[in-house]
């Protein structure tokens, strides 16, 4: 299946690893050119890596989410070495596991303005030449949490359930101009960043890491963890001519294991 998106420019963040890395590597297979941005140069590059071994283009980009200051001049690069973004895939770092009460209002602040308020600027510095092009996708990866939120990940539940509002306002506002903007919600995708949380819940409940697991996957109707190419292609697909009518949406990739409709 054709998804008509040879040769457009695509901006992943976080594709240096786990869901940025699979959702980059899903757009180059199907002919993007790929702005990989990421703070971590050495990772990014190893991404750039896969994608020439496949014959696909890409560049790299150090780029710090918290730095609003720095988005102009990195849009320029993009648009100087591979065209305007027509794909912008917003993905974010998740934040320190916390409870809901007792957090220091900076760290609410620090946190904010690097997984919503990034997202709010970098897309607008996007979507300007989306419409004049009449065309653009706007995919953000957000977290479960955001629709059932996760014990201990008060902040994260709370930032990420805003970019759904903000996201599901912004369709609306961009559908006249063929611009889509969904919203992609992971699972228990096999990532460092789930390893992470399950030896932090560990630690906390003074359990090993291999009950944490298997708890886990008590809870997936498919029995198992998503791998990150399953969710690459969710993002591919959201990009593609073939899901121009889709806009607004919240889509799972999950496995069945978010409980409620």
């Amino acid at each position: 299946m054709d998804l008509g998106i040879n040769n457009k420019t695509a901006l992943v963040f976080g594709a240096g690893s786990g869901l940025g890395q699979a959702m980059a590597i899903a757009l180059a297979k199907e002919g993007a050119k790929i702005a990989l941005a990421g703070r971590n140069m050495a990772k990014l590059e190893d991404t750039a890596k896969m994608i020439q071994a496949m014959g696909g283009k890409s560049i790299c980009i150090s780029w710090d989410l918290a730095k609003l200051e720095a988005i102009d001049g990195n849009f320029c690069q993009i648009e100087k070495e591979l065209g305007p973004v027509d794909i912008l895939v917003n993905n974010t770092g998740g934040p320190p596991p916390t409870p809901a009460a007792n957090q220091a209002t900076a760290l609410w602040v620090e946190k904010f303005q690097e997984m919503v308020l990034s997202v709010i600027a970098i897309t607008d510095r996007a979507i300007g030449g989306m419409k004049e092009r009449q065309w653009g996708r706007i995919i953000t990866s957000t977290s479960s949490g955001a629709i059932t939120p996760i014990p201990n990940l008060a902040i994260s539940n709370t930032l990420r359930a805003s970019l759904h509002a903000w996201s599901k306002t912004l369709s609306r506002e961009l559908a006249p101009f063929g611009i889509t903007a969904n919203v992609i919600v992971p699972g228990r995708i096999a990532t460092d960043r789930i390893k992470f949380l399950d030896s932090a819940r560990a630690e906390r409940e003074n359990k090993s890491l291999a009950e944490i697991e298997l708890d886990s996957l008590k809870t997936i109707p498919m029995g198992r963890m998503g791998r990150p190419e399953e969710y690459g292609q969710v993002a591919a697909f959201l990009a593609s001519e073939a899901a121009s009518y889709i806009t607004g949406s919240v889509i799972r990739v999950d496995g069945g294991n978010i409980p409620n409709i």
